[in-house]
């Protein structure tokens, strides 16, 4: 099992119990990754959750439990956050880190499309 089915299930369904929006599911980065809007919000890499927050929250959100930079090109990528599946025990935990991907996406700017050769 590349990812977590179980989280990705309960991702699927706060973000569907957020209301009405575009979602796409893409397998990307070894995991599933949540496309709202057609902008990345949410993933499930193995035994962690990837999220895409607003960057200013970085620093205060990395100070807790089983949370570290997501440095997956060897870079740290600002606004974004692991988050060990082992601190994520209950709805309301997973629910955070979901909300504070649904917040940003608001107002996150999409990834520029590649174009066509």
């Amino acid at each position: 099992m590349a990812y977590d089915e179980k989280m990705a299930d309960a991702v699927r369904e706060m973000i569907a119990a957020a209301g009405p929006k575009k979602t796409e599911e893409k397998k990307m980065f070894g995991g599933l990754c949540f496309m709202v809007n057609d902008k990345m919000c949410v993933g499930v890499e193995k035994e962690r959750l990837m999220v895409r927050m607003d960057p200013d929250l970085t620093d205060q959100v990395l100070t807790r439990d089983g949370c570290t930079p997501m440095d997956f090109t060897g870079k740290v990528m600002r606004g974004y956050v692991f988050v060990d599946a082992g601190v994520l025990k209950t709805k309301k935990q997973l629910e955070y880190y979901v909300k504070l991907a649904l917040e940003f996406n608001k107002k996150a700017k999409p990834s520029k499309k590649k174009k066509a050769k």
